[in-house]
């Protein structure tokens, strides 16, 4: 197989990944102001992605490093014409980091409570601003003879993307209450059961309006096999939730995310980003791409380096698999709480 096909899914493997991943760390993110009753309720939901969140996010700089490498014109097009709203995306990433490592430093209320509100923050803007970036890559940008963005921030606006947006948020926000559900016990488990339920309502609905426009878009029978696979696994995943099966439940949102995800880069494939004025100025892997010398030494070392970061990361999440519950949260910390 062209190794410029072999690393346009290697890529999209990533970007799946990230989703599959950091994705529930901004559903949990986002649910603080739900699930969150007193200083300890957040505490509990922060601990659940304490361990994991910093390595789930490495999925995207690893997919932005491959990018790079693989297809540069690509990642300059993508980087460029997309400035404002990555930008905004690595800012929020960036506050949610910070407050995550500051927000146990002083005891005071207000202190936490502002690092909260950065938590929130810094989850939310992610998980809608993806759904837009990428809903764009897949129906199309302007672009101009040299490939380069010929655009504005209002074509990046449009309805498709706005609703890829809301799919990615409100897709996020489920699978962060169903990993809060399996990783908790006790009455927070329970609330966030029936905030996944509530939650996964309108998700479906985002969800099934935003897959049928992909596919009405680009038709083909691979994308409808997909775009099935991931209604269906999202309403596995409900039903599972219901039955108080959170294990089958967060695998449910994880083949949802997925199947999503790699339905939008089938919509994409062969092109990488699609001119919208001029089908002749489109992106695509074969014009985009790096020479095949660069191609064959990247395969070489992501045949070494992969498997040691799959086995690295499988590692970290079977040593803290148990359940976090109130009575794991110190008593200092609940005496900082109330003062």
């Amino acid at each position: 197989m062209d190794l410029t096909i072999v690393w346009f899914w290697v890529i999209a493997a990533f970007f799946i990944g990230y989703f599959v991943l950091d994705g529930f760390d901004f559903g949990v993110g986002m649910s603080l102001p739900f699930l969150g009753k007193d200083d300890t309720d957040r505490r509990v939901l922060i601990n659940t992605i304490g361990p994991v969140w910093d390595l789930n996010e490495t999925w995207v700089i690893v997919a932005g490093a491959m990018l790079f490498a693989a297809f540069p014109e690509w990642y300059a097009t993508l980087f460029s014409g997309f400035y404002l709203p990555l930008l905004v995306i690595l800012i929020a990433l960036i506050l949610r980091g910070v407050s995550f490592e500051y927000r146990h430093q002083r005891p005071e209320r207000r202190w936490k409570q502002r690092f909260d509100r950065m938590i929130v923050f810094g989850s939310a803007v992610p998980a809608f601003l993806w759904g837009v970036a990428f809903a764009n890559i897949v129906r199309g940008v302007p672009l101009d003879e040299n490939h380069d963005f010929a655009g504005s921030i209002v074509d990046l606006l449009g309805p498709y993307a706005l609703l890829g947006g809301l799919t990615t948020l409100l897709l996020f926000f489920t699978h962060g209450a169903v990993f809060v559900a399996l990783k908790t016990d006790g009455n927070i488990r329970r609330r966030a059961r029936a905030l996944a339920t509530r939650a996964g309502l309108l998700a479906t609905a985002a969800a099934v309006c935003f897959l049928t426009w992909t596919v009405v878009d680009h038709s083909s029978a691979t994308i409808v096999v997909l775009a099935v696979v991931a209604a269906a696994a999202l309403v596995c995943a409900l039903v599972a939730n219901a039955v108080n099966r959170e294990g089958l439940a967060f695998t449910g949102m994880a083949v949802t995310i997925a199947a999503a995800v790699l339905t939008l880069f089938a919509a994409l494939f062969p092109a990488v980003m699609p001119a919208s004025n001029d089908p002749a100025y489109s992106l695509t892997i074969e014009n985009v791409s790096s020479t095949p010398y660069t191609l064959e030494v990247m395969s070489w070392i992501a045949l070494f380096a992969l498997p040691l970061i799959l086995l690295y990361q499988g590692w970290t999440y079977w040593v803290f698999r148990k359940r976090i519950t109130r009575e794991h949260i110190p008593e200092e910390a609940e005496s900082h709480a109330s003062s």
